[in-house]
């Protein structure tokens, strides 16, 4: 049994943050880990800035995958132990192979799980329009 409920405007605003705000690229595809050398990222990741707030940090991670599209087609929640925090990344442009190498990347530490929930355009009885 599905204990979520893939609400369509809960995307409608994850686009929303996406288009009122700047990507940055961080890291190339490739890429070591500034900290922990044995983590390579696989694919390229940066974060979104507010451009009108001064380049303004959001902590919004973003991974970028070989699709051309500007879609959000997932989103990655990850509980860091060491970090005691739960960090939402979202998903661009990825294709099943691309969230597969994401998911694997993530995981392989003891210290941080993820879960990935995929894009959907389900409106739940519950939800109403804003």
């Amino acid at each position: 049994m599905n204990h979520l409920e893939n609400n369509a405007y809960f995307w409608q605003k994850i686009d929303t943050l996406l288009f009122s705000l700047t990507y940055k690229k961080s890291r190339d595809p490739q890429k070591v880990h500034p900290t922990y050398s044995n983590l390579v990222y696989p694919l390229e990741y940066g974060y979104l800035v507010d451009v009108d707030e001064g380049n303004k940090y959001v902590h919004i991670g973003v991974f970028k995958g070989n699709d051309e599209s500007r879609q959000v087609n997932s989103v990655v929640i990850c509980a860091d132990i060491l970090q005691k925090e739960l960090d939402v990344k979202l998903l661009i442009g990825c294709n099943a192979e691309d969230e597969k190498a994401v998911l694997e990347f993530l995981n392989q530490t003891e210290y941080q799980k993820t879960i990935l929930v995929r894009r959907g355009s389900e409106l739940p009885l519950w939800a109403s329009l804003d």
